[in-house]
């Protein structure tokens, strides 16, 4: 990453109004190189355990590619479509064996040592790219209700309280390929925030509210917000969240540049 600024992330998970939590989320930083790190959600469904062992499944495939994943040699969109794919078969291979129906959206940033970012989703978790308290750009979610925006049959405002808002068009473990979708940012700057949460978060906020909360706190105050306020918003009746959010800061001393220490795995699945 470019001397000049530094990179601080936060994760949050809460099982929200829900008797079980099927979200997983993971930040992670590469095993070999300084200032690579990948940020994933997945938001599991099919019961119980069909949508926890789904969004197991692409946190420990996921983490297995990105060990081996090297920033000098490998395609970035080539390994977060590998990531993807194989997930998917993953969950697919555990419906055949177990006779359930475990599904997984998908949600993955990686960010290079070169500043280069790179993102991938399926189904109706997002990723925001916000500079300042700008919305840059974010992910359109694989569903019912985005087709009807995408037709100007209503608006995302409309889309938010639409009773059907759950019905998603693809994800991972359908019986078809899972839609997906590709994004790239060929330098990320100071000001700039990236953000992957599942539909338990954004379905509460506009785009407008929450580049506003992400502007002006740090990552792990911003996660703890906007996971309490969407709680309160939903009123009992709240849905899992989970986030994964990285902003780039200036350096308090530009010579001081350290590593960013981000949780393991273990630690992750662990409560950390």
């Amino acid at each position: 990453m470019s001397v000049g600024f530094k990179i601080t992330a936060a994760t949050g998970i809460h099982k929200g109004d829900r008797e079980y939590q099927q979200d997983q989320v993971a930040m992670l930083s590469h095993p070999r190189v300084n200032g690579c790190m990948l940020g994933v959600v997945a938001d599991g469904m099919g019961g119980r355990s069909g949508g926890r062992k789904a969004s197991d499944q692409v946190m420990m495939t996921t983490q297995q590619l990105f060990e081996r994943y090297s920033p000098e040699r490998d395609d970035p969109q080539s390994f977060l479509t590998q990531a993807l794919n194989e997930s998917h078969l993953v969950i697919k291979l555990t419906a055949i064996s177990s006779e359930m129906e475990p599904h997984a959206t998908f949600a993955a940033f990686l960010i290079n040592p070169g500043g280069e970012c790179y993102w991938i989703h399926s189904g109706d978790s997002r990723i925001y790219h916000f500079h300042g308290p700008k919305m840059v750009k974010r992910t359109m979610d694989h569903s019912y209700v985005q087709t009807l925006v995408d037709k100007g049959e209503i608006t995302e405002d409309e889309a938010n309280v639409h009773p059907q808002s759950n019905i998603l068009m693809g994800c991972l473990g359908i019986e078809d390929d899972p839609p997906y979708a590709h994004h790239y940012i060929d330098r990320l700057r100071v000001g700039d925030v990236l953000m992957a949460c599942s539909d338990g978060v954004w379905h509460y906020y506009s785009n407008n509210e929450m580049g506003q909360i992400l502007s002006q706190l740090p990552p792990r105050e911003a996660v703890e917000y906007l996971i309490a306020k969407a709680r309160s918003r939903a009123r009992g009746g709240g849905d899992n969240l989970s986030i994964a959010l990285v902003k780039l800061d200036v350096l308090d001393q530009p010579k001081a540049i350290k590593k960013i220490e981000l949780p393991s795995m273990a630690d992750i699945k662990r409560g950390l």
